[in-house]
Parts: C-alpha cells; sequence; structure tokens
C-alpha cells in the first residue's frame, strides 16, 4: 500500500466530503472520508486535468 499523504477533507454541506491525496511517486487520490482505504487513483495530471474541468463548469449538468 502506498504512503499518501491526505489533505484536509474537502466538505459540501451536510456529510459528503472527500479528501484529495498524492504519494512521491507522482500519483494522486481521492477518496471518502474516512474510507481513505477505498480510494480512486491516477497520475497528478490526471488529478490537474479533472480539477480544471470541474472549475469550468463541465460537470455542471451533473448537478
Amino acid at each position: 500500500m502506498p504512503t499518501i499523504a491526505w489533505e484536509e477533507p474537502f466538505c459540501g454541506e451536510g456529510a459528503n466530503c472527500f479528501r484529495i491525496g498524492t504519494d512521491d511517486e507522482g500519483n494522486a487520490y481521492i477518496a471518502v472520508a474516512g474510507q481513505e482505504d477505498r480510494y480512486l487513483t491516477d497520475n497528478r495530471e490526471a488529478l490537474r486535468t479533472l480539477i480544471r474541468e470541474i472549475k469550468a463548469g463541465k460537470a455542471d449538468h451533473l448537478l
């Protein structure tokens, strides 16, 4: 199991909290807060792209 440096949780309204983390090998991780052992992983560039696309509104139709 990789050593992941988790950021503080990002929480929306209610109990919807997610955590983002990285490791020393250039990987990025996203997990539900409290369930960090069950994460999605990809490289840091993929995480950067995901965040940019969300900020640009490309996921707004999911709201």
